[in-house]
């Protein structure tokens, strides 16, 4: 019983404790969370083959660019580039902005 008391006793103190140590951080002024970084993960790899990508391979859409590992990859991704923006975009990879064509 006195055993009980005491482990109540204990329980109490830390509680109290852990409140007003709350209550206290809460009340001081803190300053603003910094705002998040945006993180750039360029495209490294073929979205068809998972090959090293060759730069000069590529595929222009909506004005981004999706770089392929070879000619093979080039004519898959040409068929249907906005499944291949959508699947990199998903993966958290920042594209490349398309150049504009020159006259």
């Amino acid at each position: 019983m006195h055993k009980m008391r005491s482990l109540m006793v204990v329980a109490a103190v830390c509680w109290s404790t852990e409140t007003a140590v709350s209550v206290y951080a809460s009340d001081a002024t803190t300053p603003p969370a910094p705002a998040p970084v945006t993180q750039v993960k360029p495209q490294t790899l073929c979205p068809v083959m998972g090959n090293p990508i060759d730069k000069n391979f590529f595929v222009d859409s909506d004005g981004k660019r999706i770089y392929v590992c070879c000619g093979m990859c080039l004519s898959t991704v040409k068929k249907n580039p906005a499944q291949f923006v959508k699947q990199l975009e998903a993966e958290g990879i920042t594209l490349d902005k398309a150049t504009p064509a020159k006259p």
